[in-house]
């Protein structure tokens, strides 16, 4: 009986953590609209960047708590960790991302995109030790990153508004949308253990700031205004991976008819 007890207590347990998850993405997501539609657009502000007054103010957030703690985490773990090792890593969590991605190809019908990677999966895993190892892009098989956002601009939703996120940074309404979904495809956080999910998000993170080090310095150094160069870098991005690296021609941002874009 008293383990019996102990089950459901974890069980529990486990679901209020879920829900919790899932509360933290809702919520998120209504202060950003509830700021957005509170927020007076700049004069002469990007049409794509309407709440650029707000977004700076976030973005100014962001950059103290990646000074005060993520960079110089990452920074520690580049030091201390064996680069085979963070390689190792990479690849893990990456292999990982290509079951979400296999489903997302599947959601857009893209064949030729689930096929490959259903097949870098199946490599990846089998072959290359869990995922540590890349063997399918050794194999030549290429990679095609897909997300719930991507799907939903795939089916026709516009992308809206640019908009910065408190943690997460850069994204947009279409994207902030499908967060909630994304982060349930994340198969790192399937794990029964709230224990165990904490510890890979935070190696995720970790890892994933440790791959922008360089190139986060070289903007901040490089830029007049890293603001605006990480949005338009952003959305251009968005928009190739929308189009699989083939986007049509956009029409005139300063159009007034124009409908955000896809």
């Amino acid at each position: 009986m008293k383990m019996r007890e102990q089950t459901l207590l974890s069980h529990a347990t486990d679901h209020r953590v879920r829900r919790g998850w899932r509360g933290l993405g809702l919520g998120l997501l209504l202060v950003m609209l509830q700021a957005c539609a509170a927020t007076a657009p700049m004069a002469n502000a990007d049409p794509r960047d309407p709440f650029e007054t707000m977004n700076r103010k976030v973005t100014g957030f962001n950059d103290v708590v990646d000074a005060a703690v993520l960079k110089p985490v990452a920074q520690t773990y580049a030091q201390v960790v064996p680069g085979m090792v963070r390689t190792g890593v990479r690849n893990f969590f990456g292999n990982l991302g290509d079951v979400w991605s296999l489903a997302n190809n599947a959601a857009q019908l893209k064949f030729r995109a689930t096929g490959d990677t259903a097949l870098r999966v199946g490599m990846n895993t089998f072959l290359g030790m869990g995922g540590l190892f890349d063997v399918a892009t050794d194999y030549g098989i290429e990679k095609h990153k897909a997300d719930f956002g991507l799907t939903l601009g795939h089916w026709g939703v516009p992308q809206g508004p640019y908009l910065v996120l408190p943690l997460l940074g850069p994204s947009t309404i279409r994207d902030a949308v499908a967060l909630p979904v994304d982060m349930q495809g994340d198969v790192s956080r399937q794990s029964a253990s709230s224990k165990k999910r904490d510890a890979a998000l935070a190696l995720k993170l970790t890892d994933t700031r440790e791959g922008l080090l360089k190139i986060m310095d070289a903007v901040k150094e490089a830029s007049l205004d890293p603001y605006t160069f990480t949005r338009d870098a952003y959305l251009q991005k968005r928009r190739n991976d929308l189009y699989d690296g083939n986007p049509p021609m956009e029409r005139d941002v300063e159009d007034p008819n124009d409908d955000l874009g896809r």
